[in-house]
Protein backbone atom coordinates (compact mmCIF):
# COMPACT_ATOMS: atom_id res chain seq x y z
CA UNK A 1 0.00 0.00 0.00
CA UNK A 2 2.83 2.38 0.89
CA UNK A 3 4.49 1.78 -2.48
CA UNK A 4 1.19 2.39 -4.30
CA UNK A 5 0.80 5.75 -2.56
CA UNK A 6 4.38 6.69 -3.47
CA UNK A 7 3.77 5.71 -7.08
CA UNK A 8 0.63 7.85 -7.21
CA UNK A 9 2.38 10.85 -5.63
CA UNK A 10 5.37 10.64 -7.95
CA UNK A 11 3.18 10.29 -11.03
CA UNK A 12 0.81 13.08 -9.98
CA UNK A 13 3.67 15.47 -9.20
CA UNK A 14 5.38 14.78 -12.52
CA UNK A 15 2.15 15.22 -14.50
CA UNK A 16 1.36 18.45 -12.66
CA UNK A 17 4.86 19.77 -13.40
CA UNK A 18 4.45 18.83 -17.07
CA UNK A 19 1.18 20.76 -17.29
CA UNK A 20 2.79 23.85 -15.74
CA UNK A 21 5.54 23.68 -18.38
CA UNK A 22 2.88 23.54 -21.09
CA UNK A 23 0.97 26.46 -19.57
CA UNK A 24 4.04 28.70 -19.12
CA UNK A 25 6.41 27.71 -21.95
CA UNK A 26 8.09 31.11 -22.32
CA UNK A 27 8.81 31.45 -18.60
CA UNK A 28 10.11 27.87 -18.49
CA UNK A 29 12.42 28.60 -21.41
CA UNK A 30 13.69 31.78 -19.77
CA UNK A 31 14.41 29.97 -16.48
CA UNK A 32 16.06 27.10 -18.33
CA UNK A 33 18.35 29.46 -20.26
CA UNK A 34 19.23 31.24 -17.03
CA UNK A 35 20.29 27.98 -15.39
CA UNK A 36 22.15 26.87 -18.52
CA UNK A 37 24.07 30.15 -18.73
CA UNK A 38 25.19 29.84 -15.11
CA UNK A 39 26.38 26.26 -15.67
CA UNK A 40 27.89 26.97 -19.11
CA UNK A 41 29.79 30.11 -18.16
CA UNK A 42 30.77 29.62 -14.50
CA UNK A 43 29.98 26.27 -12.87
CA UNK A 44 31.49 23.91 -15.46
CA UNK A 45 34.77 25.78 -16.16
CA UNK A 46 35.33 26.60 -12.49
CA UNK A 47 34.73 23.06 -11.16
CA UNK A 48 36.25 20.97 -13.96
CA UNK A 49 39.93 21.64 -13.09
CA UNK A 50 39.28 20.80 -9.43
CA UNK A 51 37.43 17.58 -10.29
CA UNK A 52 40.16 16.37 -12.66
CA UNK A 53 42.92 17.31 -10.21
CA UNK A 54 41.12 15.53 -7.38
CA UNK A 55 40.81 12.33 -9.44
CA UNK A 56 44.53 12.43 -10.27
CA UNK A 57 45.54 13.09 -6.66
CA UNK A 58 43.45 10.12 -5.55
CA UNK A 59 44.97 7.83 -8.18
CA UNK A 60 48.57 8.86 -7.51
CA UNK A 61 48.25 8.39 -3.74
CA UNK A 62 48.68 12.03 -2.74
CA UNK A 63 45.40 11.91 -0.83
CA UNK A 64 46.70 8.96 1.17
CA UNK A 65 49.80 11.02 1.96
CA UNK A 66 47.63 13.84 3.26
CA UNK A 67 45.56 11.34 5.20
CA UNK A 68 48.52 10.10 7.19
CA UNK A 69 49.79 13.64 7.81
CA UNK A 70 46.43 15.07 8.94
CA UNK A 71 45.22 12.05 10.91
CA UNK A 72 46.19 13.65 14.26
CA UNK A 73 43.96 16.63 13.40
CA UNK A 74 40.95 15.15 11.61
CA UNK A 75 40.31 12.25 13.98
CA UNK A 76 40.04 14.24 17.23
CA UNK A 77 38.06 17.08 15.63
CA UNK A 78 35.68 15.36 13.22
CA UNK A 79 36.14 11.64 14.00
CA UNK A 80 37.08 10.87 10.39
CA UNK A 81 40.38 9.61 8.95
CA UNK A 82 43.03 12.06 7.82
CA UNK A 83 42.09 11.58 4.15
CA UNK A 84 38.93 13.51 4.98
CA UNK A 85 41.07 16.66 5.09
CA UNK A 86 41.41 16.45 1.30
CA UNK A 87 37.63 16.42 0.79
CA UNK A 88 37.20 19.24 3.31
CA UNK A 89 39.83 21.51 1.74
CA UNK A 90 38.75 20.82 -1.85
CA UNK A 91 35.12 21.36 -0.86
CA UNK A 92 35.93 24.81 0.54
CA UNK A 93 38.09 25.86 -2.40
CA UNK A 94 35.95 24.63 -5.29
CA UNK A 95 32.46 24.60 -3.76
CA UNK A 96 29.65 22.09 -3.85
CA UNK A 97 29.19 19.29 -4.72
CA UNK A 98 32.93 18.56 -4.63
CA UNK A 99 32.85 17.31 -1.04
CA UNK A 100 30.18 14.71 -1.82
CA UNK A 101 31.99 13.46 -4.92
CA UNK A 102 35.30 13.06 -3.09
CA UNK A 103 33.64 11.41 -0.09
CA UNK A 104 32.09 8.81 -2.41
CA UNK A 105 35.46 8.21 -4.10
CA UNK A 106 37.16 7.72 -0.73
CA UNK A 107 34.40 5.28 0.24
CA UNK A 108 34.83 3.38 -3.05
CA UNK A 109 38.55 3.07 -2.36
CA UNK A 110 37.73 1.77 1.14
CA UNK A 111 39.75 4.53 2.78
CA UNK A 112 36.74 5.46 4.94
CA UNK A 113 33.76 3.53 6.31
CA UNK A 114 30.08 4.21 5.63
CA UNK A 115 29.58 6.14 8.89
CA UNK A 116 32.76 8.15 8.29
CA UNK A 117 31.61 8.93 4.74
CA UNK A 118 28.27 10.18 6.05
CA UNK A 119 30.06 12.42 8.55
CA UNK A 120 32.33 13.68 5.80
CA UNK A 121 29.51 14.46 3.37
CA UNK A 122 27.74 16.35 6.15
CA UNK A 123 30.37 19.11 6.42
CA UNK A 124 32.53 19.08 3.27
CA UNK A 125 29.95 20.62 0.90
CA UNK A 126 30.33 24.37 1.13
CA UNK A 127 30.16 27.43 -1.10
CA UNK A 128 33.33 28.46 -2.91
CA UNK A 129 35.02 31.81 -2.21
CA UNK A 130 34.31 32.76 -5.84
CA UNK A 131 30.57 32.37 -5.25
CA UNK A 132 30.54 34.14 -1.87
CA UNK A 133 32.74 37.08 -2.86
CA UNK A 134 32.23 37.34 -6.60
CA UNK A 135 28.56 36.43 -7.06
CA UNK A 136 26.83 37.31 -3.78
CA UNK A 137 28.88 40.04 -2.08
CA UNK A 138 30.00 42.03 -5.12
CA UNK A 139 27.64 40.82 -7.83
CA UNK A 140 24.39 41.15 -5.83
CA UNK A 141 25.09 43.39 -2.82
CA UNK A 142 27.92 45.45 -4.43
CA UNK A 143 29.83 45.29 -1.16
CA UNK A 144 33.14 43.43 -1.04
CA UNK A 145 33.44 43.78 2.75
CA UNK A 146 30.24 41.81 3.19
CA UNK A 147 32.03 38.83 1.65
CA UNK A 148 34.46 38.65 4.58
CA UNK A 149 31.59 38.35 7.06
CA UNK A 150 29.67 35.80 4.97
CA UNK A 151 32.80 33.71 4.35
CA UNK A 152 33.81 33.63 8.03
CA UNK A 153 30.28 32.68 9.11
CA UNK A 154 30.02 30.04 6.40
CA UNK A 155 33.36 28.29 6.82
CA UNK A 156 33.54 28.51 10.62
CA UNK A 157 29.94 27.32 10.76
CA UNK A 158 30.84 24.40 8.52
CA UNK A 159 33.70 23.40 10.81
CA UNK A 160 31.46 23.63 13.89
CA UNK A 161 28.89 21.49 12.08
CA UNK A 162 31.56 18.89 11.42
CA UNK A 163 32.53 18.89 15.09
CA UNK A 164 28.88 18.33 16.05
CA UNK A 165 28.53 15.52 13.49
CA UNK A 166 31.54 13.68 14.95
CA UNK A 167 29.13 12.15 17.46
CA UNK A 168 26.85 10.79 14.72
CA UNK A 169 26.80 7.01 14.42
CA UNK A 170 29.23 6.29 17.25
CA UNK A 171 27.00 3.52 18.62
CA UNK A 172 26.99 1.79 15.21
CA UNK A 173 30.74 1.86 14.69
CA UNK A 174 32.78 -1.26 15.21
CA UNK A 175 35.92 -1.08 17.29
CA UNK A 176 38.89 0.15 15.32
CA UNK A 177 42.53 -0.03 16.16
CA UNK A 178 43.75 3.31 17.48
CA UNK A 179 45.69 5.17 14.79
CA UNK A 180 49.16 6.51 15.23
CA UNK A 181 48.68 10.11 16.38
CA UNK A 182 52.23 11.20 15.55
CA UNK A 183 52.95 12.97 12.25
CA UNK A 184 55.43 11.01 10.14
CA UNK A 185 56.33 12.20 6.65
CA UNK A 186 58.23 8.97 6.00
CA UNK A 187 55.19 6.84 6.83
CA UNK A 188 53.01 9.16 4.75
CA UNK A 189 55.32 8.83 1.73
CA UNK A 190 55.34 5.03 1.90
CA UNK A 191 51.54 5.03 2.17
CA UNK A 192 51.36 7.22 -0.95
CA UNK A 193 53.73 4.90 -2.80
CA UNK A 194 51.73 1.78 -1.91
CA UNK A 195 48.50 3.43 -3.06
CA UNK A 196 50.00 4.34 -6.43
CA UNK A 197 51.43 0.86 -6.92
CA UNK A 198 48.03 -0.76 -6.27
CA UNK A 199 46.51 1.17 -9.19
CA UNK A 200 47.53 -0.90 -12.21
CA UNK A 201 46.17 1.50 -14.83
CA UNK A 202 48.70 3.27 -17.10
CA UNK A 203 49.06 7.03 -16.72
CA UNK A 204 47.19 7.74 -19.95
CA UNK A 205 44.18 5.72 -18.82
CA UNK A 206 44.21 7.39 -15.40
CA UNK A 207 44.11 10.83 -16.98
CA UNK A 208 41.39 9.78 -19.42
CA UNK A 209 39.24 8.37 -16.62
CA UNK A 210 39.71 11.57 -14.62
CA UNK A 211 38.43 13.67 -17.51
CA UNK A 212 35.48 11.39 -18.34
CA UNK A 213 34.34 10.95 -14.72
CA UNK A 214 34.59 14.68 -14.02
CA UNK A 215 32.59 15.65 -17.10
CA UNK A 216 29.90 13.05 -16.32
CA UNK A 217 29.47 14.49 -12.83
CA UNK A 218 29.36 18.08 -14.08
CA UNK A 219 26.76 17.23 -16.73
CA UNK A 220 24.59 15.82 -13.94
CA UNK A 221 25.18 18.99 -11.90
CA UNK A 222 24.15 21.11 -14.87
CA UNK A 223 20.95 19.15 -15.28
CA UNK A 224 19.97 19.77 -11.66
CA UNK A 225 20.79 23.49 -11.92
CA UNK A 226 18.51 23.86 -14.96
CA UNK A 227 15.77 21.68 -13.44
CA UNK A 228 15.57 23.61 -10.19
CA UNK A 229 15.80 26.94 -11.98
CA UNK A 230 12.68 25.99 -13.95
CA UNK A 231 10.99 24.38 -10.93
CA UNK A 232 11.47 27.45 -8.79
CA UNK A 233 10.02 29.65 -11.52
CA UNK A 234 7.00 27.38 -12.01
CA UNK A 235 6.26 27.25 -8.28
CA UNK A 236 6.27 31.03 -8.19
CA UNK A 237 3.98 31.39 -11.22
CA UNK A 238 1.33 28.96 -9.95
CA UNK A 239 1.32 30.61 -6.53
CA UNK A 240 2.83 27.85 -4.40
CA UNK A 241 5.92 29.80 -3.37
CA UNK A 242 3.96 32.93 -2.29
CA UNK A 243 1.53 30.67 -0.39
CA UNK A 244 4.38 29.00 1.53
CA UNK A 245 5.89 32.43 2.15
CA UNK A 246 2.76 33.40 4.10
CA UNK A 247 3.52 30.67 6.62
CA UNK A 248 7.19 31.67 6.85
CA UNK A 249 6.27 35.27 7.54
CA UNK A 250 5.15 34.29 11.03
CA UNK A 251 8.32 32.24 11.49
CA UNK A 252 10.50 35.20 10.49
CA UNK A 253 8.53 37.52 12.77
CA UNK A 254 9.28 35.17 15.66
CA UNK A 255 13.00 35.73 14.99
CA UNK A 256 12.45 39.53 14.52
CA UNK A 257 13.26 39.34 10.80
CA UNK A 258 11.26 41.54 8.37
CA UNK A 259 8.45 39.68 6.60
CA UNK A 260 9.60 41.13 3.25
CA UNK A 261 12.33 38.50 3.24
CA UNK A 262 9.88 35.58 3.37
CA UNK A 263 9.53 35.12 -0.40
CA UNK A 264 13.30 35.54 -1.10
CA UNK A 265 13.96 33.09 1.74
CA UNK A 266 11.69 30.44 0.18
CA UNK A 267 13.32 30.98 -3.21
CA UNK A 268 16.74 30.63 -1.58
CA UNK A 269 15.75 27.31 -0.04
CA UNK A 270 15.28 26.01 -3.59
CA UNK A 271 18.13 27.85 -5.32
CA UNK A 272 20.78 29.88 -3.50
CA UNK A 273 21.63 32.19 -6.39
CA UNK A 274 18.07 33.32 -7.02
CA UNK A 275 17.32 33.71 -3.31
CA UNK A 276 20.45 35.77 -2.63
CA UNK A 277 19.70 37.99 -5.61
CA UNK A 278 16.13 38.61 -4.39
CA UNK A 279 17.36 39.35 -0.85
CA UNK A 280 19.84 41.93 -2.16
CA UNK A 281 16.98 43.82 -3.84
CA UNK A 282 14.99 44.11 -0.59
CA UNK A 283 16.05 47.27 1.25
CA UNK A 284 15.16 46.04 4.73
CA UNK A 285 16.12 47.66 8.01
CA UNK A 286 18.23 46.50 9.74
CA UNK A 287 20.61 45.19 7.08
CA UNK A 288 21.67 42.50 9.56
CA UNK A 289 18.39 40.68 8.79
CA UNK A 290 19.44 40.24 5.16
CA UNK A 291 22.85 38.94 6.26
CA UNK A 292 21.23 36.41 8.60
CA UNK A 293 18.94 35.05 5.89
CA UNK A 294 21.75 34.85 3.30
CA UNK A 295 23.98 33.04 5.81
CA UNK A 296 21.22 30.52 6.49
CA UNK A 297 20.54 29.66 2.83
CA UNK A 298 24.29 29.40 2.17
CA UNK A 299 24.57 26.87 4.99
CA UNK A 300 21.40 25.05 3.96
CA UNK A 301 22.82 24.67 0.41
CA UNK A 302 19.40 24.81 -1.25
CA UNK A 303 17.36 21.89 -2.58
CA UNK A 304 19.15 22.17 -5.93
CA UNK A 305 22.56 21.42 -4.38
CA UNK A 306 21.02 18.82 -2.07
CA UNK A 307 19.56 17.03 -5.10
CA UNK A 308 23.03 17.01 -6.67
CA UNK A 309 24.52 15.52 -3.51
CA UNK A 310 21.72 12.93 -3.28
CA UNK A 311 22.38 11.87 -6.87
CA UNK A 312 26.12 11.54 -6.29
CA UNK A 313 25.82 9.45 -3.10
CA UNK A 314 22.92 7.33 -4.42
CA UNK A 315 25.32 4.86 -6.06
CA UNK A 316 26.89 4.10 -2.69
CA UNK A 317 25.37 3.09 0.65
CA UNK A 318 25.90 6.60 2.05
CA UNK A 319 22.61 7.82 3.51
CA UNK A 320 21.17 11.24 2.76
CA UNK A 321 19.47 12.18 6.03
CA UNK A 322 22.72 12.93 8.02
CA UNK A 323 23.68 15.41 5.31
CA UNK A 324 20.21 17.01 5.34
CA UNK A 325 20.26 17.35 9.13
CA UNK A 326 23.74 18.87 8.99
CA UNK A 327 22.58 21.44 6.41
CA UNK A 328 19.84 22.67 8.73
CA UNK A 329 22.32 22.74 11.62
CA UNK A 330 24.87 24.64 9.52
CA UNK A 331 22.23 27.17 8.51
CA UNK A 332 21.37 27.98 12.13
CA UNK A 333 25.03 28.07 13.24
CA UNK A 334 25.97 30.41 10.37
CA UNK A 335 23.01 32.68 11.20
CA UNK A 336 24.04 32.90 14.87
CA UNK A 337 27.64 33.65 13.84
CA UNK A 338 26.34 36.40 11.54
CA UNK A 339 24.67 38.07 14.53
CA UNK A 340 27.77 37.75 16.74
CA UNK A 341 30.30 38.83 14.08
CA UNK A 342 28.27 41.49 12.29
CA UNK A 343 29.83 44.40 14.16
CA UNK A 344 33.52 43.36 14.28
CA UNK A 345 33.67 41.90 10.77
CA UNK A 346 31.39 44.34 8.92
CA UNK A 347 30.30 47.52 10.68
CA UNK A 348 33.72 48.29 12.16
CA UNK A 349 35.40 47.68 8.79
CA UNK A 350 32.99 50.06 7.05
CA UNK A 351 33.51 52.79 9.65
CA UNK A 352 37.29 52.51 9.38
CA UNK A 353 37.10 52.62 5.57
CA UNK A 354 34.87 55.69 5.61
CA UNK A 355 37.34 57.51 7.87
CA UNK A 356 40.22 56.67 5.53
CA UNK A 357 38.46 57.32 2.21
CA UNK A 358 35.75 59.86 1.42
CA UNK A 359 34.46 57.79 -1.48
CA UNK A 360 34.13 54.05 -1.00
CA UNK A 361 33.83 51.77 -4.01
CA UNK A 362 34.75 48.22 -2.93
CA UNK A 363 34.20 46.76 -6.38
CA UNK A 364 37.24 48.52 -7.83
CA UNK A 365 40.31 46.30 -8.32
CA UNK A 366 38.48 43.32 -6.87
CA UNK A 367 40.22 40.08 -7.73
CA UNK A 368 37.01 38.11 -7.40
CA UNK A 369 35.23 40.34 -9.93
CA UNK A 370 38.06 39.87 -12.40
CA UNK A 371 37.97 36.10 -11.96
CA UNK A 372 34.19 36.02 -12.41
CA UNK A 373 34.35 38.22 -15.52
CA UNK A 374 37.16 36.11 -16.95
CA UNK A 375 35.16 32.92 -16.39
CA UNK A 376 32.14 34.40 -18.14
CA UNK A 377 34.33 35.35 -21.11
CA UNK A 378 36.33 32.15 -21.57
CA UNK A 379 34.03 29.75 -19.70
CA UNK A 380 32.09 28.60 -22.79
CA UNK A 381 35.38 27.93 -24.63
CA UNK A 382 36.60 25.76 -21.75
CA UNK A 383 33.29 23.89 -21.71
CA UNK A 384 33.39 23.22 -25.46
CA UNK A 385 37.06 22.16 -25.29
CA UNK A 386 36.33 19.78 -22.41
CA UNK A 387 33.50 18.11 -24.28
CA UNK A 388 35.70 17.83 -27.35
CA UNK A 389 38.47 16.19 -25.33
CA UNK A 390 36.00 13.77 -23.74
CA UNK A 391 34.66 12.83 -27.19
CA UNK A 392 38.19 12.13 -28.47
CA UNK A 393 39.03 9.95 -25.46
CA UNK A 394 35.81 7.96 -25.74
CA UNK A 395 36.21 7.57 -29.51
CA UNK A 396 39.77 6.27 -29.18
CA UNK A 397 38.75 3.82 -26.46
CA UNK A 398 35.83 2.59 -28.55
CA UNK A 399 38.05 2.11 -31.59
CA UNK A 400 40.80 0.24 -29.74
CA UNK A 401 38.30 -1.94 -27.88
CA UNK A 402 37.22 -3.57 -31.15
Amino acid sequence: MKQLVKTFLFAATTIFFAFTLIKYPNDALEASIRGLDMWWEVVFPSLLPFFITAELLLSFGVVKFLGVVFEPIMRPLFNVPGVGSFAWIMGMVSGYPTGAKLSVRLKEQKQISQIEAERLVAFTNSSSPLFIFGAISIGFFHDAKLGVLLAVCHYVGNALTGICMRFYGRSKETYQKKENRKISLKRAFYAMHETRIKDKRPVGEIMGDAVINSIKTLVMVGGFIILFSVLNKMLFLIGITPFIAIFFQSVLQFFFIPVELALPFISGLFEITLGANMISKENVDPFLASVIVVSFILGFNGFSVQAQVASIISKSNIRFYPYFFARILHGFIASILAILLYKPFYLDRIESSVKEMPVLNPSIDSQWVRILDLLQEIGPLITIAAFGLAFIIMFRRFRYSK
